[in-house]
């Protein structure tokens, strides 16, 4: 038994003084320090901090710089962690070291032997590695559906799932222990879930095995694959999973850019850090008031020292609509997630805000039934245009100088178009009220319930002139003093979200967490054959898109061919291009291009009809003009009776020498032709019932009173002639008005039509 037991204690020796050979080849952190072993925290920091400015790679010019920089944090960072020193004091060596041995080490690191001589006697020694400590901080199904799911929309969350009896859950508890106290400052909650009690919530999350972590943000979950023993991984996984540019870079040239986008309806909150990377808790706050500020972080030294920030300091800045100084600001070198919060929540509101959703409404005039918890919301109507900027600033001015009670008051303004149907809802029954610049004061008892009183008069940009805030202060006391005083109720509906998100954007989002869930879902035995899938339907639409072109192609070199070889038979053949034959209608606007401002030598064919007779008249006409459609010199057009018949007349009475009135029945102008020539001031004239045949005829047998051949009784509208020599005998039907067409424009080319002169062209009537 005693040889036995030599030979035990000997086997322990052995790896004692295997396991202190590796950890002095890690290197002593208290040796890199030059600190002893009972140092405390406030030494161990005063030792650092005397180090690193002597060695430094930019301050020392040894080339062991560098190395010796490496050493001296890493001694440090081992050294400041309690668990860390407790685990090197007690086994020599570190955290990480520890659990990246071979098993055969980490067996040796664990035998009995270690805790039958270690500081604990003969007993198991699972403080680290105890499950309780996930029992703790378990959660249910029904706990993540009602709670944690709805809260992640403004909390991160960091879900572990372990198991019993699950050796590398024991393992993983040390650094969940880290990441729950490192995470929780930062306003990230950790919580775990049993599997084997919550297996629907493991396969919802896509849980590929245990021990996992997962990263819940906005109703989003994100499965970490990385080991979790790497907590830098964690937290760059989860910055990596915040919302794309949740924090803006601002530069010199774009910060007065980024200060003025409160139009938006939000605070802009400027980052300057001492860190290069944005740090977690930064990211964490903009996440928790995005819908209310705006962050971004400075990349520039400019930007620093414009705001005279120390080099070593962080400084978080808040504007409102004054962009020249910050509302609020706080410099610490590492500012608590609490502070921030605490800071922003006491700023998160414009000077003048926007009730722009409900979610606006609710924080800035919540409910109150009673008259202790009433809040007045007072609200200036506009429009979302330039044109009511002094309006809304001369109103913000007034809200920042409000002398009185500003916690049961809260001024903003509403844009009138945006938020129409909620304004129309506050309008007195039987009473007509112009919302635009006028200031509606409202208390809402309940969600849908609210009691309200418009301001009499609107809000003018000389407020003074009108005395519209004396005006205005008398009636808010007036509101305050007793409920009684809102002379009018209403029941409205939601705000309107102007800051809703597009359907094709959401569509995108969606797209994205769906190709997310996919490739959190995939293992690595299964992207192989799933992108074999994929790249056999890429190959598949492939081939089929080259079918298709080369098909095309085949057949647009069939039809080229054929349309080489029966150019080649007639090549003397004339092209099939038909020129473009437009009718243009007469009116005012288009009067001077068709008539008066026509170039010499051009001419307008008018057709002149009624509403009744277009259908009847147009296409004979299109027919008879056809010929002359490539005569550059032509414009054609058409012309209805109702429009133009003063001008009608008073053209007829400008070619008579006699002053006479002229009496004309429109039905009889439907279907007269005229040919206006602009520039030398004459028209010809075509009518079916007049020709200039039977015109001559007439004229020589007119009385002698007649002075003139062109006296325009052609036309039948000179009561001088006798009924007899009229002709009544003749009937024509509309559609035959132009069959004598094509004759009298063959003549009028010809140059053997009558012209009828005018000394200038009379206007045109505008109707």
């Amino acid at each position: 038994m005693k040889w036995h037991f030599l030979r035990f204690l000997s086997v322990y020796v052995l790896i004692w003084g295997l396991i202190h050979n590796v950890s002095g080849e890690l290197g002593n952190p208290y040796t890199i320090l030059g600190i002893n072993r009972k140092a405390t925290q406030k030494e161990i920091r005063q030792a650092y901090m005397q180090l690193v400015k002597e060695w430094h790679p930019d301050k020392s010019k040894s080339p062991e710089a560098e190395e010796r920089f490496v050493e001296i944090k890493q001694a440090y960072e081992l050294l400041s962690d309690p668990d860390r020193r407790n685990l090197y004091d007690n086994k020599g060596i570190t955290e990480d070291d520890y659990y990246k041995k071979p098993d055969r080490q980490s067996y040796f690191t664990h035998s009995p032997l270690d805790e039958m001589f270690g500081p604990h006697g003969a007993h198991f020694n699972f403080q680290e590695n105890d499950i309780t400590f996930f029992h703790k901080l378990s959660i249910t199904t029904r706990q993540f559906d009602k709670i944690i799911l709805g809260k992640s929309e403004k909390t991160p969350y960091l879900l572990f799932f372990y198991a019993d009896w699950c050796f590398s859950c024991l393992l993983s508890a040390p650094h969940c222990r880290k990441l729950s106290d490192k995470l929780e400052p930062l306003g990230i909650n950790f919580v775990t879930v049993h599997t084997t009690k919550e297996p629907n919530l493991g396969r919802r999350l896509n849980i590929p095995s245990v021990p996992c972590l997962v990263f819940l943000i906005d109703g989003n979950s994100y499965v970490y694959k990385e080991s979790i023993t790497n907590i830098a991984k964690v937290i760059e996984f989860m910055k990596s999973k915040f919302p794309y540019k949740m924090v803006s870079k601002v530069r010199e040239d774009n910060l007065e850019e980024f200060l003025k986008g409160w139009t938006d309806n939000r605070v802009r909150g400027l980052i300057v850090s001492h860190k290069i990377n944005i740090r977690l808790r930064y990211l964490v706050t903009a996440f928790h008031f995005r819908h209310r500020v705006a962050f971004g972080m400075a990349e520039t030294s400019g930007i620093r020292a414009k705001y005279q920030v120390p080099h070593d300091m962080d400084t978080v800045l808040l504007f409102n609509e004054n962009v020249s100084f910050p509302m609020a600001s706080i410099t610490m070198r590492d500012i608590p997630t609490s502070t921030l919060h605490n800071i922003i929540s006491s700023n998160q509101y414009l000077a003048l805000p926007r009730l722009s959703s409900q979610r606006v409404l609710d924080e800035l005039c919540p409910c109150g039934f009673n008259k202790p918890k009433m809040k007045i919301c007072v609200a200036l109507v506009t429009d979302d245009s330039a044109d009511h900027d002094l309006h809304r600033q001369a109103f913000r001015q007034y809200a920042q100088k409000f002398p009185y009670n500003m916690e049961k008051v809260r001024f903003a303004y509403i844009y009138h178009k945006r938020q129409a149907h909620f304004l129309n809802a506050l309008r007195p029954e039987g009473e007509y009220v112009e919302p635009l610049l006028r200031i509606v004061m409202f208390w809402r008892r309940d969600t849908s319930r609210v009691k309200y009183d418009w301001a009499p008069f609107k809000w003018d940009i000389e407020n003074h002139a009108n005395n519209s805030h004396e005006k205005l202060a008398e009636s808010i006391l007036r509101l305050l003093k007793s409920t009684e005083n809102f002379p009018y109720e209403a029941y409205v509906t939601d705000l309107f979200d102007e800051h809703a998100v597009s359907l094709i954007k959401k569509i995108f989002i969606n797209f994205k967490h769906f190709m997310q869930s996919i490739y959190n879902n995939l293992s690595k035995e299964q992207i192989l054959p799933a992108f074999s899938v994929l790249g056999t339907i890429l190959f598949i639409v492939a081939i089929g898109y080259l079918m298709a072109y080369l098909v095309e192609n085949e057949e647009k070199n069939i039809k080229k061919m054929k349309e080489a070889q029966s150019g080649h038979n007639n090549n003397n053949s004339k092209s099939t291009y038909q020129p473009e034959l437009r009718l243009h209608e007469l009116k005012s606007e288009k009067y001077n291009g068709l008539v008066r401002l026509l170039k010499p030598g051009c001419r307008t064919i008018l057709l002149i009809l009624d509403m009744q007779s277009r259908q009847q008249l147009l296409p004979p006409f299109h027919r008879a003009v056809w010929p002359y459609r490539r005569n550059k010199t032509l414009n054609f057009a058409y012309m209805y009776i109702e429009r133009g018949l003063t001008w009608y007349k008073e053209l007829l009475q400008m070619s008579l020498f006699e002053e006479r009135e002229l009496n004309i029945n429109p039905r009889n102008c439907v279907g007269t032709v005229l040919s206006l020539n602009g520039h030398r001031k004459y028209f010809c004239v075509f009518h079916a019932k007049h020709t200039e045949s039977k015109r001559k005829g007439k004229l020589s047998k007119k009385k002698e009173g007649i002075k003139d051949c062109e006296s325009g009784a052609f036309i039948g509208f000179n009561s001088d002639l006798d009924d007899s020599e009229s002709d009544t005998d003749e009937v024509l039907l509309e559609g035959n008005l132009l069959d004598g067409l094509p004759n009298w424009l063959d003549r009028l080319f010809e140059g053997t039509t009558i012209r009828y002169h005018i000394n200038y062209w009379p206007e045109f009537p505008i109707k």
